[in-house]
């Protein structure tokens, strides 16, 4: 963690000479960082490295990536390097090791296994920056140590090809959460964004969430439909997590957590970590990225076998109709609502940075953290509040989990018969 960065506070208007001066938010903000520095949920840094460069790491350099957008190609520079976490006080992170879910499943398991090498091979090309991390303990030593803790999770169970084999091995090389489904359903959990084929959770589903449990692997909620939710909730275990989705009351997109489910995670002592794309936070965004998806339906339609007229007056909509990116206050808004619904004991942030390809304005990259942390401030939100924010929680809701898996280490792993 670099301890140089500080914010200057502005100078304070004595309202009463007997009453103390209030503290800047800049200052109530930045005190909060030092004593503990963010946690992110979800980063998907393993994605890019797989799509930019083959998972080949040689000549890749991960203090800065400012430079590694083309703009001939339309691609964009990375939104995470050294140099930016640590401006932005990141002091630990769960790298996704995401892989499509329109993937064969034997396929996702290997690249899945592939996008958890290449994020060890980075942590371990920088030892004197990055640790690689498998519980709260070696989180926190990391920090002391000035180093960025860096954490595996699995962005979708079709990464498991159906195997609880599968899922022990993966956990055994340090995957510390899975996220049930991603954008499809799987054989066994129901997606957020994929018409319901289980009502849920099936009982293999329920098995793999108690294996979860059993081995302290964290249950991440994200992208999960609000029946796989409530199944997951009512089982006995640990706190789940919800690794980078909103406030369905604030923003209506399947991807976010209705009021009824959210009390039911606080309920549970879980976390809900508040992600930064436009179309997640702002209902605006969620409403354009609607329009855009006609769009391409009614160009495809008009153009058909002219694909290279169709891209070229898509082209022409999204230049004619950005999205719209909103301000800081809009995620602000959510972290308000959750907590105000069930308590700063249940956020975090999962910015889902590197994983999106816009974000809210003003939190463009892994160095805005600090500024989300003034606007709570300036909001009300205490100290105390904020490193609950920042890092509290997620050490909670780690530390719970791990707790449950060492009083159940003497149960037997749970099985299922292969399927090949």
């Amino acid at each position: 963690m670099n301890r140089s960065i500080l914010f200057v506070p502005l100078a304070f208007t004595l309202i009463a000479a007997a009453a103390p001066p209030a503290r800047h938010p800049d200052g109530v903000a930045d005190a909060a960082l030092r004593a503990t520095p963010v946690f992110d949920g979800h980063n998907d840094v393993p994605e890019q490295l797989r799509d930019r460069r083959k998972d080949v790491l040689e000549g890749f350099d991960f203090h800065d990536t400012r430079n590694t957008g083309d703009e001939t190609k339309g691609v964009p520079p990375m939104m995470t390097d050294l140099a930016r976490m640590r401006n932005g006080r990141v002091g630990a992170q769960f790298w996704s090791v995401y892989v499509s879910a329109n993937l064969p499943e034997p396929q996702a398991v290997q690249a899945t296994l592939e996008q958890i090498d290449v994020m060890r091979r980075l942590i371990a090309r920088y030892p004197a920056d990055m640790q690689f991390c498998t519980d709260a303990r070696c989180v926190e030593a990391s920090w002391k140590a000035g180093r960025i803790a860096s954490l595996i999770g699995m962005e979708g169970g079709h990464s498991i090809g159906g195997s609880l084999a599968v899922l022990r091995q993966m956990h055994a090389l340090g995957a510390r959460y899975m996220t049930l489904t991603h954008f499809r359903n799987t054989a066994w959990a129901d997606s957020a964004t994929d018409a319901p084929s289980h009502d849920g959770l099936t009982p293999f589903g329920e098995k793999v969430v108690r294996e979860m449990h059993r081995l302290g692997m964290l249950v991440d909620l994200a992208h999960v439909s609000e029946a796989t939710m409530r199944d997951v909730l009512t089982l006995e275990g640990p706190p789940p997590m919800v690794s980078h989705s909103n406030a369905r009351a604030i923003n209506g997109h399947a991807r976010n957590v209705s009021d009824d489910t959210l009390r039911l995670i606080g309920t549970r002592g879980g976390i809900v970590m508040v992600n930064f794309y436009p179309p997640y936070v702002m209902e605006a965004a969620r409403q354009w990225s609607a329009s855009r998806e006609a769009e391409v339906a009614r160009l495809k339609a008009l153009h058909r076998g002219a694909p290279e007229v169709e891209t070229a007056a898509l082209a022409k909509w999204d230049k004619a109709n950005p999205m719209p990116r909103g301000s800081i206050a809009d995620v602000a808004d959510h972290l308000d609502h959750i907590a105000r619904l069930i308590g700063a004991d249940h956020v975090g942030l999962g910015g889902d940075l590197d994983g999106v390809d816009a974000t809210i304005a003003g939190l463009d990259d892994v160095s805005c953290y600090p500024a989300l942390f003034s606007e709570l401030a300036r909001r009300g939100w205490s100290q105390a509040d904020l490193e609950k924010l920042s890092s509290r929680n997620m050490l909670r809701v780690m530390r719970e989990a791990e707790g449950f898996a060492q009083a159940h280490r003497a149960d037997a792993p749970l099985e299922n018969e292969t399927t090949f």
